[in-house]
């Protein structure tokens, strides 16, 4: 589908990152990033302040990747019984995630035995991970704790911790889940939690990146997902950089998944199911570099995968021209502008034809 062009401000890195409201309380949230479709959120893996998209789903999305007992907490602000969870200090080192999103909230050296009942930290990795609001429920006044990305329930946050801070943030476990600390070049091979599961990161470029995002944010076992530019040369560029066919870079689909629930081969059978993977440089009317087909694999496994489903595709005959899909290892992936973010969701509509 060819897009039009929409005219938007960009605004340096830093600034980006930089531009958060803080808002008095009466239903807004201290915290919210200043674009709309995007949030700040510090990656505590990297060191790196990232744009990324916020994660939107429906609850009947989010009771498909959920416990019910997840749901009931983080979706449906409820609270765990006391000393009913389990959330140890682990031997090494980590980070507690949002067990929704996956989104960095507490490191584990800020976890304190508070007896209450709940896990306890005097401070999150970054305030811009959390949001805070008041919350008056059960007659009562307090600051509810929320996660910055998907708006999950996660707590509230009271002034009697211990120093440096005097915070305890009084977090329910069934909305956390471990993330022990990895070198940065091991994280799309998943980090095991206390459960044993793991996200792991795949990105596919397959032509016009609406529809691509749709096909793969709709599969239960998708965490996220997020549209961008990747496979290129220029730094930062934006949509209309692209267009000109200069950057080298692909419209791609970066996809967060659980592996418990659906396979790297699976999503690689979606890729094949999209697009037209003989057309170089081409998808239907959309003609440009920017629209090839691609693999942009993060591991030995994903590439071998990669590879061999090529191969059984090309044998199947499924295609009467030659697949001319590139498998390349992932480089920097940098997301697309927030009105270009789940599209087609936006718009009520699940396909670009």
């Amino acid at each position: 589908m060819t897009k039009s062009r929409l005219v938007t401000v960009a605004f340096p890195a830093a600034l980006a990152a930089a531009l958060v409201l803080v808002y008095s309380v009466g239903g807004t949230m201290k915290g919210e990033s200043v674009r709309g479709g995007t949030v700040a959120i510090f990656n505590a893996r990297t060191g790196r302040v990232e744009q990324v998209a916020r994660v939107m789903k429906s609850d009947a999305e989010w009771k498909k990747i959920l416990t019910p007992e997840q749901y009931r907490v983080t979706r449906g602000h409820g609270t765990e019984p006391a000393f009913s969870g389990k959330c140890e200090v682990p031997a090494g080192a980590g980070t507690y995630q949002c067990v929704c999103c996956s989104t960095d909230l507490f490191a584990v050296r800020t976890k304190f035995e508070s007896g209450t009942g709940w896990p306890s930290f005097w401070e999150p990795v970054s305030e811009l991970n959390v949001r805070e609001r008041e919350d008056r429920t059960y007659g009562m006044r307090r600051t509810e704790v929320l996660c910055a990305r998907c708006d999950a329930h996660l707590g509230h946050a009271f002034d009697d911790g211990p120093p440096p801070t005097g915070k305890r943030y009084c977090i329910n476990s069934v909305a956390l889940k471990f993330a022990a600390a990895v070198a940065a070049d091991s994280a799309a091979k998943g980090v095991p939690d206390k459960t044993g599961a793991r996200h792991e990161t795949a990105t596919f470029a397959a032509g016009c990146f609406w529809g691509v995002e749709e096909a793969f944010r709709t599969l239960k076992g998708v965490v996220s997902t997020r549209v961008g530019y990747t496979g290129g040369t220029t730094v930062n560029p934006t949509y209309e950089d692209v267009c000109t066919g200069r950057t080298g870079h692909a419209e791609a689909v970066e996809v967060t998944f659980d592996p418990a629930v659906i396979s790297y081969d699976q999503l690689l059978d979606v890729f094949w199911s999209t697009h037209d993977p003989t057309t170089p440089n081409r998808q239907g009317p959309d003609v440009g570099e920017q629209y090839r087909s691609a693999i942009f694999y993060h591991d030995d496994a994903q590439e071998a995968a990669a590879r061999a489903s090529k191969e059984r595709m090309e044998k199947s005959g499924a295609f009467k021209s030659k697949i001319v899909t590139q498998i390349e290892p992932a480089t920097a992936f940098y997301q697309a502008e927030e009105y270009h973010q789940q599209y087609l969701k936006k718009r009520g509509i699940s396909t670009c034809r």
